[in-house]
């Protein structure tokens, strides 16, 4: 009886505490970050949403909060508290204004886990000023029309890729208008959701199509066509095998780049189970192991790991991959998902660094069943054009991460989408009907089209997609008896209308047939999926919400771009589209959108007025 006293009294002095930590400024949630109880040492992590639970023995203490980024609080807490709600105000470093120019010699300090770590913080800084700025992007040339009658099929691979709208916001919000290769139209479509049903019949991902009649361009029709993948519930998603592959080298350094990836990686931590696994690897001078395989649910150990980073050296993004794919090679999970995250401004300078040798390593591991998955971070530098490359071939997704609420949608709210495949080497092919259209322009997709016969080629490398993604594809048509625009291509051929199709009555009412090939996340052999769409047209102030805001999306992406085929679009029409188009608009994005394009009316206004 004694001995259940004293345990009971024991336990009477426990107390559990629970809490909120928000971002001071925008009253937003930081998960990730870490609670210590100073007196013990004990400590708990920010959930996603940024609470935090703990039991501490003690009548009073001060609590100790850690984010990257903010400065630290300590706060005394007693019995009395019911609720602690902390605030973190971020720090004010005169380092966005900087580049790197010069660092120091790179060192290795011993820690647990046989931790590799990149030396203290450069030494020598000049200004950011414009003629610095090295950022490369591949050249688009704008898709044209083609005549139906010469080119019935249109081919290309599917693609969820963001990071361009989220590069053409960061320029926009720091004053400045993309350059026209930076802004790909598809990817600024296919930024937003839209309201697509699920598929049916065991299918991963269900067809949709619709006809409208052309916002920009009088007498013109507009086709869309979007693509649903299948929900697949957090509890059902296999075991995930991550290695993190992080930029340690001194380019990193800004408040934008390094800190902003421990930010990142820390919400995605929080989203880990027992069951997956992390390792991380950084590179700068050389590639290290920061931290061995290790399980989810040991995830201060894992957030230990990503704060002890800190930036220097010279970039040796190719032996960085090469132990990150061995790493995951080693813990390989059987019908699980094994992918290599990598964070990095792109660029590679040591070691295998061309884009040929970096991408035929990348394939061949793809063949292995590991996937790679890219983050750009920061300005200046930055290698779009490489980075996009490699997450093609990796068979995985390409974002731009520009500020801590892009981190939380790719990591939180659509944490299945961004990390789980239910489908790779997704191809599209349209087949449209000389009946009833004359030409088509394919809006966007100009680095993703493929040739006609790879469509039938299961050896050809194509798209992947997600978990509860979507895909949307825009089709600007001139229909059968309407003047061909200048420059439509070529005059019309004498001999390609066969007596099959002169005469076939059952496609009179077709406008066109849009074919999907897939293979299953681990399958070799790819399946067809096909949806035909009648030549019913509606008015486009009667079409779908979301087709209207994919429409305006795709007007702000061609006048960015300075396209010939933007017809009578405006930024005024596409703020007026955009605002009747906006919708539930849940978190805020489209609401956003507007305010860019107002951003971007304003820029050409005072380029103009020069």
């Amino acid at each position: 009886m004694l001995c259940a006293l004293i345990a009971f009294g024991a336990s009477a002095q426990n107390k559990t505490y629970t809490g909120l930590v928000l971002d001071a400024a925008g009253n937003h949630p930081l998960p990730g970050a870490r609670v210590l109880v100073k007196e013990t040492s004990q400590g708990t992590v920010t959930d996603a949403v940024g609470r935090f639970q703990f039991t501490a023995p003690l009548d009073s203490f001060t609590l100790q909060v850690l984010f990257t980024g903010y400065q630290p609080v300590e706060r005394r807490v007693s019995r009395a508290d019911a609720e602690i709600r902390i605030l973190m105000h971020a720090q004010q470093r005169a380092l966005q204004e900087v580049v790197v120019t010069s660092y120091p010699v790179q060192r290795k300090v011993n820690m647990t886990g046989a931790m590799v770590t990149m030396s203290a913080r450069p030494h020598s800084f000049v200004k950011a000023e414009d003629r610095y700025n090295t950022n490369d992007y591949s050249p688009i040339n704008e898709n044209i029309f083609h005549r139906v009658k010469r080119k019935p099929l249109s081919t290309f691979s599917s693609d969820v890729d963001r990071a361009s709208y989220s590069q053409v916001r960061q320029m926009l919000n720091s004053g400045q208008l993309p350059p026209v290769d930076a802004v790909r139209v598809e990817e600024l479509i296919n930024y937003f959701d839209y309201a697509y049903a699920a598929p049916v019949n065991g299918d991963p991902v269900a067809i949709h199509t619709d006809l409208a009649t052309c916002p920009w361009k009088k007498g013109h029709l507009l086709a869309r066509i979007g693509l649903q993948g299948k929900q697949v519930p957090a509890a059902d998603l296999p075991a995930s095998n991550l290695v993190f592959l992080l930029d340690v080298s001194g380019s990193m350094y800004a408040d934008n780049k390094l800190p902003l990836v421990k930010q990142a990686f820390k919400v995605l931590v929080q989203q880990l189970r027992p069951q997956d696994r992390v390792a991380v690897v950084v590179y700068a001078g050389a590639a290290g192991m920061v931290l061995p395989s290790t399980s989810g649910g040991h995830k201060m150990k894992i957030i230990d790991a990503l704060e002890s980073l800190t930036a220097g050296g010279s970039t040796a993004g190719g032996q960085g991959i090469q132990l990150a794919y061995k790493t995951a090679q080693e813990h390989f999970i059987p019908k699980g998902n094994n992918r290599v995250i990598l964070a990095t401004d792109g660029d590679f300078n040591v070691g295998p660094s061309s884009d040929g040798a970096l991408q035929r390593i990348i394939e061949q591991e793809r063949e292995k069943g590991i996937f790679l998955s890219v983050l750009g971070f920061g300005m200046g530098n930055y290698k779009d054009n490489k980075l996009e490359t490699l997450a093609d071939k990796g068979n995985g997704n390409y974002a731009y991460i520009d500020n801590f609420e892009e981190a939380r949608r790719t990591f939180v709210t659509e944490f299945g989408g961004t990390l789980f495949t239910i489908a790779k080497d997704v191809k599209l092919q349209v087949e449209f009907n000389p009946k009833f259209v004359q030409a088509y322009r394919l809006v966007g997709y100009e680095n993703r089209l493929l040739n006609d016969e790879d469509f039938n080629d299961d050896k050809k490398d194509a798209g992947d997609m997600g978990a509860g993604h979507t895909v949307t594809a825009l089709y600007e048509i001139v229909p059968v008896n309407v003047p061909m625009p200048e420059g439509g291509g070529t005059d019309p051929l004498k001999y390609q209308e066969t007596a099959a199709v002169k005469h076939n009555t059952a496609t009179a009412t077709e406008a066109f047939t849009v074919k999907m090939r897939y293979k299953e996340p681990d399958g070799k052999k790819s399946k067809l999926l096909e949806k035909v769409q009648s030549t019913r047209v509606v008015h486009f102030q009667q079409s779908p919400e979301d087709l209207r805001m994919a429409a305006a999306v795709a007007q702000f992406g061609m006048l960015l771009r300075n396209s010939q085929f933007s017809g009578s679009a405006n930024y005024d029409h596409i703020i007026g589209l955009a605002s009747g188009a906006k919708g539930r608009d849940a978190e805020g994005y489209r609401a956003e959108f507007i305010q860019l394009v107002k951003k971007a009316k304003l820029l050409q206004e005072t380029i103009a007025a020069k």
